[in-house]
């Protein structure tokens, strides 16, 4: 049970992440600058954690990713700039600022002191059988949200204006215009949230995983998170276990490290595993029609 509850506790990111690149690409915009995004929340989450408490940590991060996210929006939205580039830029963007802010703020160009985290939950009647101790103590508020959010994703997405009018925009923008809705609303919406999540996810790694800010601390997850999307069909249930998969094998890197295999290798496992789910799922996988194409008013 220890393997599970490390699992989950790595999971936790990369499924904030693959949730937000939900709500961008169902709207139609690609947004790789998750990883990036995810860098400044890691920092920023530290920054507001030391500062004001781990709250305010998650808030700032939160909002650092709104920032990062909104520039996405209006280069590729508002300016039609490819959604690729701006996203490789972004990733660019942030691994730059992070450092100068680090150097500016901490005197330190790579780390930050360390952090206060939130006070565990525990399950009041599992946490006593000592085989569910594991799963059922020591959970991080951020955990509870993350499974929160994604019933909330679905909901939002099946059952709600926003979510139908979001996926529609998705999948053929000119149609949902010609109905009246405001596709550049919508897309903007799309884009802001999935900062959002971004941000939030690298908070955690700051605050409740390394409890400090250090250079490079997403290693990738926002990358796997996006692999997560597509293995997922690009709904939040799919992402959530797509997620869970990665964490698995996350966690099951960190325990095999100690039984001789090369280091190198085992650490490698979980983008190994992302590879090899991409190449069985990516054929099989349809993405929104629209995501990725730029979306240009018609005239008259």
């Amino acid at each position: 049970m220890e393997l599970v509850a490390s699992a989950i506790r790595l999971t936790v990111p990369i499924l904030l992440a693959s949730l937000g690149a939900v709500f961008s690409e169902r709207g139609g915009v690609v947004n790789i600058g998750l990883e990036g995004i995810m860098i400044v929340g890691t920092f920023f989450g530290a920054l507001g954690a030391l500062k004001y408490g781990p709250a305010a940590g998650v808030a700032m991060a939160a909002a650092a990713g709104l920032a990062l996210a909104l520039l996405h929006a209006v280069v590729t939205i508002t300016f039609h700039v490819d959604q690729i580039i701006s996203g490789v830029a972004l990733n660019m963007l942030a691994g730059g600022l992070t450092r100068f802010l680090s150097i500016l703020l901490f005197g330190m160009a790579t780390q930050s002191p360390g952090v206060p985290g939130f006070a565990p939950l525990s399950v009041p009647l599992l946490r006593d059988v000592p085989f569910l101790r594991p799963v059922a103590s020591g959970i991080s508020p951020l955990v509870v949200l993350a499974a929160l959010a994604v019933v909330a994703a679905h909901l939002i997405l099946t059952r709600t204006v926003f979510g139908l009018r979001l996926r529609a925009v998705g999948e053929n923008p000119h149609a949902a215009d010609t109905l009246g809705l405001n596709v550049y609303v919508l897309r903007y919406s799309g884009v802001l949230l999935s900062g959002v999540f971004a941000g939030v996810a690298g908070s955690y790694l700051a605050i409740e995983q390394g409890r400090h800010y250090f250079e490079g601390m997403t290693q990738g997850r926002g990358f796997i998170a996006l692999a997560a999307l597509i293995f997922g069909n690009w709904w939040p249930v799919g992402a959530a276990a797509a997620s869970a998969l990665f964490g698995f094998f996350d966690a099951l890197s960190l325990r095999v490290v100690v039984t001789g295999v090369p280091y190198q290798f085992i650490t490698a496992l979980p983008y190994a595993v992302s590879i090899l789910v991409l190449a069985g799922v990516v054929r099989r996988a349809r993405p929104p029609a629209a995501a990725g194409r730029p979306y240009v008013k018609e005239e008259g």
